[in-house]
């Protein structure tokens, strides 16, 4: 080691007293810190010279701090001198202490107050043109309040102005050991003990059959090293400085990782304050400019010749279109909601009885929202909106090849016979005629069927408004149901009140949709029944519309207001917005409202494909023929006996009437909306749907062969109305999921953040960006918590989800710039995500023939079998014709020998004639 080495050691033999140290004596320093970096192993040089470490190549760089560095155009000895003038300061200021300071801070607000600007660079360097402005000069002094602060709050910090960033200067910061535990202790982290226990895993059949999925699933799995055997884990304990012998000590520089320090740091960050105003920690300091960012650094870079790291193994096992196959390495991605160490305290989530909480005790539902809420479901909806527009193209020509193989090419349909219901109603409005008049009634008009019409929409809006009252029933239970169970003296109770919530709410709307698709059935064929439509076709097309209608706003209400409104007529603290003045409307959590989604079209799709569409469709027939029996006095006879008593024509008597094909097209027309119209919310719907339709095929069969009478046959060219619900069911869907993307999700939130406030373009601090700050003094009288202490000390800023200004900004809780940007990009991603999927199903429309090319040839070529088949026979018709006559001729001749008139017809001529007339 050198002697300017040994200097510079016995000078500064502790960390941070360089600051603290003469300037002559830090110059010496600082020109020492060069020769030192010379005699440190290749190693710690290549660390320093990374930016991972201080100057001294030993402390780490936990956090760091941007501010703008503006460069005097006076040469470099005046800048030097005036960056060794703003040091002298700075060592004055802290010589002298908080109070020389805050001093000095008094004086340089006075100067500011008579207009004066700063001229020190001037008056002591006679540099030209050095005079910095005051708002800067504001930004400077309130930097050196702050990082004072820092230094008070024992973290240490080394600046960086030479960097190779020109008008960027940076602040490094360290957190040592002491500081580090006690932070730790007061954030009450769970930190790993020494003991270290063996995780027994159970023996059984069960345990082999998953031993061997796991061999099975093996090559799909990341290649990440363990840091020890999953069988063993340490018994971790919320940290103490005075219990520091029941840790694993062993290795200090590595007891708390990157991501606990960083966070360490952070948290000190945000609670320093300055006596400037609205000055509430680094978030203020950051949106008036004084520091430009603030953030960690990463583990190291991510080239094949850096050295093992983190991040490189998440690029290389995450970030890496090579391993699409394999499952995410979720051990090394940690959503900041999850993050143990994260201290986020957020507002409560209902009036008095709530309290504060922790926004990493949302961990479960944001891990859950994340398998749906991520950039595959973009292309996922994407794929579906095809496959929905490939579907109906492959239906047309399933429907065109079914007509071919049924003989039903060229079929139109027949003129439908008047329903007699409607002769009837013509026959009684000649009756009530005057009898003079000798006009015939034929047909009822408009005016004849205007109660009923009228009664229609008066009634169907009656129904749709019944659908939103119990939707409005269903969310007033949800909001005093929750309140209830957090006043409960029950823990696990409380600890459950979320999933209680949801749950109870999708099981009390499933059943209200199970019991409405029933009344709604019958209230839409009463309805079409006052109509007296005048054929049987319209009787049916009305029925469908009427009862498509009222079950679609009684299956997806429900599902609509959870996805586009819930969450959005909220308010904020402090002003929130109420129903009846006392139900404070509902929230969605911080994972967002996609989860709550998801639990509500599970439950409800597989409760009406379990119940409705299985059970009912096999118990309520069976139910009905047991009645018959039993009231025909059939029952009390044994089956066999039955069997043999009873004629065919006797026992399907018994058999349930056939009612149609409706219930059944419906229920497909349903399904079908659960799978299109939200399924970037619910990506397992599709496969739900076949597992049901498997089932149901073989539960359909058996009910139409065993269990409904024998329906009559009838002909039709396609299946009518329904293929173009199925159309305008597409349609929708496609808007549908554009609008679930943009403003349910958060993948817009995402995008816009990464793209446009990020500071090094990666995730970190997204969910810091989508929080808003409250002061909890600006609670409206009545509505704060009643147990402000359950974290166990005192809260005075919480924060809640939405883009508003902080408390200490000019405009305190107003909308933000950034919900308008973000606003923007969801609407601009809904019209291109819209326009650009309908224009790829208008591609594959036409890209695909609706007549298959085998079934086009055929019925071509059974066209020419036909006209060759008619010539054939017309030409068999001729040569028949011609014999008779010629036969005819030689008979009249052989019978008028004796006449010598005999003359024979131009066969030519009779041919026409008669040819002619059998054509």
């Amino acid at each position: 080691m050198t002697e300017d080495a040994e200097v510079e050691v016995n000078l500064s033999p502790t960390p941070g007293s360089e600051q603290q140290a003469p300037h002559f004596l830090r110059d010496v320093i600082f020109h020492g810190k060069f020769k030192l970096l010379k005699a440190l192993t290749p190693e710690e040089n290549t660390q320093c010279q990374h930016g991972l470490y201080f100057q001294d190549g030993q402390r780490r760089v936990d956090y760091v701090l941007t501010y703008p560095v503006k460069k005097p155009g006076g040469g470099r000895s005046c800048r030097h001198s005036a960056h060794l003038l703003t040091e002298n300061a700075v060592a004055r200021s802290l010589r002298r202490g908080p109070q020389g300071r805050d001093e000095r801070l008094r004086h340089h607000q006075a100067q500011r107050g008579k207009g004066s600007t700063s001229a020190v660079a001037d008056v002591e360097l006679g540099c030209p043109g050095e005079t910095v402005n005051g708002h800067e000069d504001h930004k400077a002094f309130r930097r050196e309040e702050f990082e004072g602060k820092l230094r008070d709050m024992g973290l240490e910090l080394e600046k960086d102005e030479d960097a190779k960033i020109p008008g960027v200067g940076f602040v490094k910061i360290h957190a040592p050991w002491n500081i580090l535990c006690r932070e730790a202790e007061l954030m009450k982290l769970k930190m790993p003990t020494k003991k270290v226990y063996e995780v027994k895993q159970s023996s059984g059949v069960m345990e082999k059959i998953s031993s061997l999925v796991s061999k099975a699933l093996e090559p799909l799995h990341p290649h990440v090293e363990e840091r020890q055997p999953k069988n063993i884990k340490h018994l971790s304990h919320t940290f103490s400085r005075e219990k520091q012998h029941l840790f694993d000590l062993s290795d200090k520089d590595y007891f708390f990782d990157s991501k606990t320090r960083s966070s360490i740091v952070f948290e000190i960050l945000k609670r320093t304050k300055c006596k400037a105003k609205y000055s509430m920690g680094i978030t203020s300091l950051l949106g008036s400019g004084v520091y430009t960012a603030a953030y960690p650094l990463h583990d190291g870079d991510i080239k094949e010749t850096a050295e093992s790291n983190d991040r490189k193994l998440l690029y290389e096992e995450w970030a890496n279109y090579g391993v699409f196959y394999k499952y995410q390495p979720i051990g090394l991605v940690r959503m900041e909601i999850c993050h143990p160490k994260n201290n986020i305290t957020m507002c409560p989530l209902c009036d008095r009885v709530c309290s504060y909480w922790k926004l990493s005790t949302a961990c479960g539902t944001a891990r859950a929202s994340h398998l749906f809420d991520n950039p595959a479901t973009v292309f996922f909806s994407i794929f579906m909106a095809l496959w929905a527009a490939m579907f109906m193209e492959h239906w047309k020509r399933r429907q065109m090849r079914l007509n071919y193989e049924w003989d039903l090419t060229g079929f139109e349909d027949e003129e439908d016979h008047p329903r007699a219901e409607y002769e009837f109603r013509v026959m009684q409005k000649s009756m009530c005629k005057d009898q003079k008049s000798q006009h015939k009634v034929e047909k009822l008009t408009f005016q004849d069927r205007l109660p009923a019409y009228m009664t229609n929409i008066v009634m169907m809006l009656l129904m749709i408004g019944v659908t939103f009252a119990i939707v409005f029933g269903v969310i007033l239970y949800r909001i005093s149901t929750k309140a209830a169970l957090h006043m409960s003296s029950n823990p696990i109770t409380r600890n459950h009140v979320q999933l209680t919530v949801k749950t109870t709410a999708a099981i009390i709307n499933l059943v209200v949709i199970l019991i409405l698709d029933e009344v709604y059935g019958a209230v839409a064929r009463w309805l079409t029944v006052l109509e007296v439509p005048k054929t049987d076709k319209s009787f049916e097309e009305r029925l469908i519309f009427k009862t498509f209608i009222l079950k679609f706003f009684n299956a997806f209400t429900p599902i609509i207001y959870i996805a586009f409104f819930r969450g959005r007529l909220v308010g904020r603290p402090g002003s929130y917005l109420y129903v009846f003045e006392s139900y404070r409307m509902e929230e969605c959590t911080h994972g967002g409202c996609l989860m709550e989604l998801c639990i509500q079209l599970s439950i409800t799709m597989l409760g009406k494909q379990l119940i409705q569409n299985n059970l009912f469709e096999i118990g309520v027939p069976k139910l009905k023929k047991l009645i018959r029996y039993v009231r025909s006095k059939q029952g009390t006879f044994q089956e066999e006996e039955r069997q043999k008593k009873l004629m065919r024509y006797e026992t399907d008597h018994f058999l349930e009437p056939f009612a149609g094909l409706t219930p059944e097209y419906m229920e497909m027309i349903i399904q079908f909306g659960f799978v299109t119209l939200f399924v970037a919310s619910f990506p397992l719907a599709p496969l739900f749907a076949l597992l049901n339709n498997i089932i149901e095929i073989r539960l359909d069969a058996k009910k139409f062969v065993a269990e409904l009478r024998r329906p009559v046959a009838a002909r039709a060219k396609d299946i009518g109305i329904w293929y173009n619900i199925l159309r305008g069911v597409a349609k929708v869907a496609v808007i549908i999921n554009a609008f679930v993307i943009s403003f349910t999700s958060d993948f817009i939130p995402r995008m816009v953040y990464q793209y446009m406030y990020s500071p090094d373009g990666s995730m970190h601090g997204f969910v810091n960006h989508t929080l808003s700050y409250f002061n909890v003094s600006h609670f409206q009288d009545g509505k704060e918590t009643m147990d402000p202490l359950q974290l166990g000390y005192p809260v005075e800023i919480c924060r809640y989800k939405d883009y508003r200004e902080p408390p200490w900004s000019a405009t305190p809780y107003e909308i933000s710039k950034e919900f308008w940007a973000v606003l923007a990009v969801r609407l601009a991603f809904v019209i291109v995500f819209q326009n650009v999927v309908l224009l790829m199903n208008d591609i594959v429309d036409w890209l695909i023939p609706d007549i298959p090319k085998d079934i086009s040839l055929q019925m071509h070529k059974e066209k020419i079998l036909l006209v060759d088949l008619f010539m054939k026979e017309e030409q068999g018709k001729v040569h028949i014709l011609e014999s008779r006559v010629t036969t005819g001729g030689k008979e009249k001749c052989s019978r008028s020998n004796n006449n010598n008139n005999c003359t024979m017809a131009h066969p030519r001529s009779g041919l026409n004639n008669n040819s002619t007339k059998s054509f």
